[in-house]
């Protein structure tokens, strides 16, 4: 393509029509799709990359759409329709031109502006309703809405929902709804954007077309359907599963029939769980829709029965006033003899056996130690106060009557006497040799020393010219994201920047500074406390003083403690 040209042309245009940029677009995407001629592929480009044919676009030609789009901003909803029809005019032709050009325009805009896609959805539904018998002109409009989604996922489920999930029924459609939907979530990972996008109305037709059998769709795309639907019910629930599920669960237990597919009646069985164990207000739900729901409420019971053992106590608890309603509203169905005896029976069956098993639980173990262990306690502390002393104690007598006691003493006896004799070996052995290894360490040590300090000089300096060569390097970085970023992201940019800068400045220097002169004042002490030269004899003298403090401290603080629990129980 000849750029040179190009401008001329653009030029031309905008010497005739100097206050009109619409019609400066419409000669950019006219000239574009003269030029770039090529054989005329399917209409929703499936052999090619998602972004063909803009990803062939030089930069500088980029450029020059983007300039020209900036400057018609408040023409862009106009040209994107623009685009749109003329190409839907070139394909009723028998030698149309190709699209190409048209196509470059509409993924520049809507790389640039995703949500001109989706201001008028309602007009392109008519338009594929009106053309459902020219495959061809509703797949190019599909491909044209559907463009704005690999930019922005909200705007992308906003097309799916709005023009292709109406249409997934249709054969010569539906492949490129189910593919467009498998691209546009394999791209966004991330699904928090999407939240809010899929409610009750637009999730369940999702689901009955993912599961039930023999409907429009083929058992390749229903599989491909049932891959996806795992993150489109994440999509539905939001962020707030817990505040949502009690909408979804009327419609999730409708579906689960008896004669519900297996596949389609575990995942309702599933949904229904997860929305009592996540929302409260299902239980209030389903009272209210029990006696009109038996068959699919009975279901419900037996599953609940059948996971029992894995679902969590909180359940139960609330499972259980819901059981007890149900099983008066059975004896009331039982007594008037209304229609569906069956389904009450089974359901007044599965409540007897969850109330039961509400009924039996294992006993409480653990309950009954800790209680024991409060009672030994009690009677341990009540009989040291009743008697005076440990010895004169019924607990010591019992202990020496029955061996315990002499014969804990004398293991006593033996550990303190090793722990005596590997103390003063540790005394004599680590003086002796401890001086051995402060005069063979010393040397290498304080080398080891000055070169950390010569290391941490070196560091510092390479850092500073580091931070020096950024400083002087981010307005260039800037200019260049400037030119290729949106202002959205160079404002985060600057944010962020500001944030390093300010946790710099104040919070990592300081902290630096202040452990080196925490770490120069402990190393001063030391030298004040040992006279100036740090000696094994200085160390084990400190070491002999932390370690008496400390016993002392744990002697005071296990009086205090005993005390206190007299107090205690001599108060009660």
């Amino acid at each position: 393509l000849d750029l040179v040209d190009l401008q001329k042309e653009l030029q031309k245009s905008r010497n005739v029509f100097p206050e009109n940029p619409s019609v400066w677009v419409k000669d950019l995407a006219g000239y574009l799709n003269y030029k770039l001629q090529a054989p005329r592929s399917d209409p929703v480009l499936s052999q090619h990359p998602h972004d063909y044919p803009y990803c062939l676009v030089s930069k500088e030609l980029r450029s020059i759409i983007r300039s020209l789009l900036a400057k018609a901003s408040d023409f862009l909803e106009l040209f994107f329709d623009h685009c749109i029809y003329t190409m839907l005019q070139e394909l009723d032709k028998a030698q149309g031109e190709s699209l190409h050009g048209y196509r470059i325009c509409i993924q520049a805009l809507l790389l640039y502006r995703p949500r001109i896609a989706t201001t008028n959805l309602a007009k392109y539904l008519e338009v594929l309703r009106s053309q459902q018998n020219r495959p061809a002109k509703c797949l190019t409009v599909l491909w044209a809405l559907g463009q704005a989604g690999f930019t922005d996922l909200h705007e992308g489920l906003k097309v799916w929902l709005g023009v292709m999930l109406p249409v997934l029924g249709i054969k010569s459609l539906s492949p490129y709804a189910v593919s467009y939907l498998d691209r546009l979530l394999m791209m966004h990972p991330n699904l928090t954007k999407g939240f809010g996008m899929i409610g009750p109305k637009d999730f369940f037709p999702l689901l009955d077309f993912a599961f039930m059998p023999n409907n429009s769709l083929s058992p390749s795309l229903q599989e491909q359907l049932r891959r996806l639907y795992p993150r489109l019910k994440v999509l539905a629930l939001g962020a707030r599963p817990e505040a949502a599920l009690h909408t979804y669960f009327p419609s999730f237990l409708s579906r689960a029939t008896p004669a519900c597919p297996p596949a389609m009646k575990d995942e309702l069985l599933t949904s229904m769980s997860q929305c009592l164990s996540l929302d409260p207000l299902s239980f209030s739900v389903w009272r209210q829709l029990y006696t009109k729901h038996l068959a699919q409420s009975s279901l419900l019971l037996n599953h609940l029965l059948e996971s029992w053992e894995s679902s969590s106590k909180k359940v139960h608890q609330s499972l259980q006033e819901t059981v007890r309603s149900f099983k008066v509203t059975n004896e009331e169905l039982a007594a008037r003899g209304a229609a569906g005896d069956q389904h009450v029976a089974a359901c007044d069956a599965a409540c007897k056996e969850l109330l039961c098993k509400m009924r039996g639980r294992g006993f409480p173990w653990p309950q009954l130690l800790l209680v024991l262990l409060i009672l030994a306690a009690g009677f341990f502390l009540h009989d040291l106060q009743t008697h005076g002393s440990f010895q004169a104690s019924s607990c010591a007598r019992l202990l020496r009557s029955s061996g315990v006691l002499p014969a804990s003493q004398l293991a006593w006896q033996k550990v303190s006497r090793a722990c005596l004799q590997g103390y003063r070996w540790l005394e004599h052995g680590l003086a002796q040799h401890g001086s051995v290894a402060v005069s063979v360490l010393r040397p290498q040590l304080e080398l080891l020393w000055n070169a950390s300090g010569e290391v941490a000089r070196a560091v510092s300096l390479q850092g500073c010219s580091l931070l020096s060569w950024l400083q002087g390097s981010l307005p260039c970085l800037g200019d260049w994201l400037q030119s290729r970023l949106p202002e959205a992201l160079l404002h985060l940019a600057e944010c962020v920047r500001e944030l390093l800068q300010f946790v710099l400045r104040s919070c990592l220097l300081p902290l630096l500074q202040g452990l080196a002169a925490a770490l120069q004042r402990g190393w001063q002490r030391c030298l004040d406390s040992c006279s100036g030269e740090v000696t094994w004899a200085c160390v084990r003298d400190h070491l002999v003083s932390f370690t008496y403090s400390s016993w002392l401290y744990l002697q005071d603080a296990t009086l205090a403690l005993k005390n206190w629990a007299l107090a205690m129980m001599s108060g009660h």
